[in-house]
């Protein structure tokens, strides 16, 4: 039935198809509302939306209005592929993309129709490498790049990695094994030991895996990469098994309120670790913005808002659109009828952007279309998450060879 409904949804959009209005600026946006990682999809999606309605209750962009068209592509690739093209047609000239799936599917036509498409946290690392991947901007932390800090808390918490054994435990799909280069590459300069624990979708069983980790490996550290439902069975797995929560790390999609929730609780998951690129919690100042917006429009706030991980990252998406937007109606003379290829210079002109401290100060100038690839860990206490480190980037002297090495195969 929620196929169906997609599927009318969409067809609906696409016979009611408009090219943008005279001052407005389109940008369709991608999330997962109905389909197995909607637990991030629905705060994601309403974070983007609030902040381009906060925008637009500020007077837009040099006045010109931002509409946000949002398809749910259930995290599938079909619907998406439908959904960019409702996108083109209505005149978007930047799309937030939803999965390493879907990115792998769009590539090659958002390079092909000069359309930037955003993708934080996911997708290709090989995207940060702004020659290769011109239209594709990671904006956030790659795969790659989680996979170093992953790697780098790992040591911090062990005094060393030499002689160590560290379990991979992830999602068995293009997502899940993205993270893999770096994993090992690390394993070979590091000298641990590295075992790779693959969880099939929907990730609703792991006990074999888990006890595997905590009693045949006998892993000193566990690096997660899960999403969906599958970290807080990971989470409670592994208490099962007798693996101390203490000594596990999981990568951005697992470790949300919602994670926690489905885990137990906060006391239940004590110690368990996330990493994020983005900040935790409500103390910022755009958080409040929005919630006087909408007391002055007479509406309660989101029941979302209290998702602060994912909510905060569907702010980052937003932020970051905007702030290339208005780089680039600003090179187009404030009009604006901006183009790709302008709205991609724009990118490039993001400078320092912390969206008052949200975010670490991100650069996407230069060739690096992730930013610099900077994350936070937090850890879970019994009564919320506290940080566990600051700002930082992890190994990013081997991802970025990773990253050279790879592209330059690219071009042979």
């Amino acid at each position: 039935m929620k196929r169906i409904l997609a599927s009318i949804a969409v067809a609906g959009g696409l016979a009611a198809m408009t090219t943008a209005h005279a001052g407005e600026i389109v940008i369709g946006q991608m999330t997962d509302r109905t389909g197995p990682i909607a637990n991030v999809g629905n705060p994601l999606g309403d974070g983007a939306q609030d902040y381009i309605d906060l925008i637009n209750s500020q007077g837009g962009i040099n006045g010109h209005t931002i509409r946000l068209i949002e398809v749910d592509n259930q995290y599938k690739v079909p619907p998406s592929v439908e959904g960019y093209q409702r996108f083109k047609s209505e005149g978007a000239v930047l799309v937030g993309l939803f999965g390493t799936p879907v990115t792998q599917a769009l590539t090659a036509d958002l390079a092909k129709d000069k359309i930037p498409g955003t993708t934080p946290g996911f997708g290709t690392a090989l995207a940060a490498d702004g020659e290769a991947f011109p239209y594709l901007f990671p904006a956030a932390a790659s795969y790659w790049s989680q996979a170093g800090a992953a790697v780098e808390y790992a040591k911090q918490q062990m005094g060393g990695l030499k002689g160590k054994k560290i379990a991979y435990l992830f999602y068995d799909n293009p997502a899940g094994r993205e993270g893999l280069p770096v994993l090992r590459k690390l394993s070979e300069l590091e000298g641990y030991t590295l075992n790779e624990f693959p969880v099939p979708p929907p990730g609703i069983e792991m006990d074999n895996q888990a006890r595997d980790i905590a009693r045949r490996f006998r892993a000193d550290f566990v690096i997660s990469h899960l999403f969906g439902r599958a970290p807080s069975v990971s989470i409670n797995a592994l208490k099962r098994a007798g693996f101390p929560l203490e000594k596990v790390v999981s990568f951005v999609w697992g470790g949300s309120e919602a994670d926690v929730a489905a885990a137990g609780g906060f006391e239940a998951a004590e110690g368990y670790a996330g990493i994020q690129f983005a900040g935790v919690g409500d103390d910022f100042q755009v958080r409040r913005d929005i919630k006087a917006m909408l007391k002055a429009q007479g509406k309660e706030v989101r029941e979302s808002m209290a998702s602060t991980v994912f909510y905060n990252r569907g702010l980052l998406i937003s932020a970051l659109h905007v702030e290339a937007l208005r780089h680039a109606v600003a090179a187009n003379g404030g009009k604006a009828d901006v183009s790709g290829t302008q709205v991609r210079d724009g990118f490039h002109a993001i400078k320092d952007f912390s969206l008052g401290g949200l975010l670490p100060p991100l650069n996407l100038g230069g060739g690096d279309h992730e930013g610099g690839g900077w994350v936070r860990i937090f850890r879970v206490t019994k009564t919320g998450f506290e940080p566990a480190t600051e700002w930082f980037k992890g190994y990013r002297d081997v991802v970025l060879n990773l990253i050279k090495e790879e592209s330059a195969k690219m071009k042979n």
